[in-house]
C-alpha cells in the first residue's frame, strides 16, 4: 500500500461477501510473454507516457507501461476477461507507484465492462445530492468549469477531477470518486447519483444546448475507456454508454472561462 496512497480512502478490511471485480497479482519475477505468442495491437500514447498492447494467442492481453521517459515502469499480463492478471513492477519508487497505479486503472476500465461500469475522462462536481460531470479534450476547461461551479454555486464539492467511475445499478446511473484524480489530488470514496454530463466547448459567448441521443453517443463514447480492437469488451462498454444516454440528460455547454457559464449550465442542467 506504500505504492497505492491515493486508494487508502478505499481501502475495506474484507471483501468476503462480495464478488471481485478482478484480481491482480504483483509478481516482479513475470517476464513478457514469449513473442511467438503475442501479436503488436498499437503503442498508444497516454499524454503521460506510452503503453504498449499485445493480444496473446489464449485471447488476454500484454500491457507495457511506460513514464513520459521512456522507462519501463509495469509488465501486465491478463485474462481474457480481466478478471485474473498478473503485474511486474521496475524501476526507483517513483516508476512503481506509476506503474502499479496505471496498471490498477486499465484493468478496472476494462474488467468493469461485464459490470455496467465505465472509467470515464471528466471533471466531476456534486451539488443537492447529484453528481455532473464535466467532458473535453484535455486543456479544454473541463476543470475550469467545476471551479466555477465550486465558486459561485452554493452547496458544490469536488468528487473527483479526472477520473470518475460511473456504474449501472438497477437499472439507474450513479456516479463515483476514484483513486485517479490527474494533478488535483481528489481521492474521495463518494457516490452520486447522476444529474448529467456536459462536454465544454470553448465560444465567444455562452449558450448550452441538449444533445439528441445519437449525438449525446458520439459525444460522451470519446471520454470513456474503452478497447475498439476486442469486440467483447467494446460492445459491453457501448451497452453501458447507452443505458448511460437513456437515463441520463447529455449537454453541450459553449462558454467562456466565467461566472455567467457557470449560472446557466447549472440552471439548465440541474431542471
Amino acid at each position: 500500500m506504500g505504492l497505492l496512497r491515493s486508494f487508502e480512502p478505499f481501502r475495506v478490511k474484507d471483501n468476503n461477501d462480495k464478488k471481485l471485480f478482478f484480481r491482480l497479482t504483483i509478481d516482479d519475477t513475470i517476464r513478457p510473454v514469449e513473442k511467438s505468442r503475442r501479436e503488436r495491437i498499437r503503442t498508444f500514447d497516454t499524454g503521460n507516457g506510452d503503453t504498449i498492447v499485445d493480444r496473446i494467442d489464449d485471447g488476454g492481453y500484454q500491457y507495457i507501461i511506460k513514464d513520459l521517459k521512456g522507462g519501463e515502469c509495469a509488465l501486465v499480463i491478463t485474462n481474457k476477461d480481466f478478471s485474473d492478471c498478473r503485474c511486474a513492477l521496475n524501476g526507483n519508487y517513483d516508476m512503481r507507484c506509476f506503474g502499479l497505479n496505471n496498471a490498477l486503472m486499465l484493468v478496472f476500465a476494462f474488467a468493469g465492462s461485464r459490470q455496467q461500469t465505465l472509467l470515464v475522462h471528466a471533471s466531476l462536481v456534486r451539488n443537492n445530492n447529484y453528481g455532473y460531470a464535466f467532458i473535453a479534450k484535455s486543456g479544454t476547461g473541463k476543470s475550469t468549469q467545476v471551479s466555477m461551479w465550486l465558486r459561485y454555486i452554493p452547496g458544490c464539492d469536488l468528487m473527483n477531477d479526472d477520473n470518475p467511475i460511473i456504474r449501472i445499478i438497477d437499472g439507474q446511473p450513479y456516479i463515483y470518486g476514484s483513486p485517479w484524480s490527474g494533478k488535483t489530488p481528489c481521492y474521495r470514496n463518494v457516490k452520486a447519483r447522476l444529474g448529467a454530463i456536459t462536454r465544454i466547448d470553448r465560444a465567444q459567448e455562452n449558450s448550452i444546448e441538449q444533445l439528441p441521443p445519437i449525438e449525446a453517443f458520439a459525444s460522451f463514447l470519446p471520454s470513456c475507456s474503452s478497447m475498439k480492437w476486442d469486440n467483447e469488451i467494446y460492445n459491453a462498454i457501448c451497452d453501458t454508454i447507452t443505458k448511460v444516454i437513456e437515463t441520463t440528460n447529455i449537454y453541450t455547454l459553449h462558454c467562456l472561462p466565467d461566472r455567467e457559464s457557470a449560472i446557466l449550465c447549472h440552471k439548465e442542467i440541474s431542471k
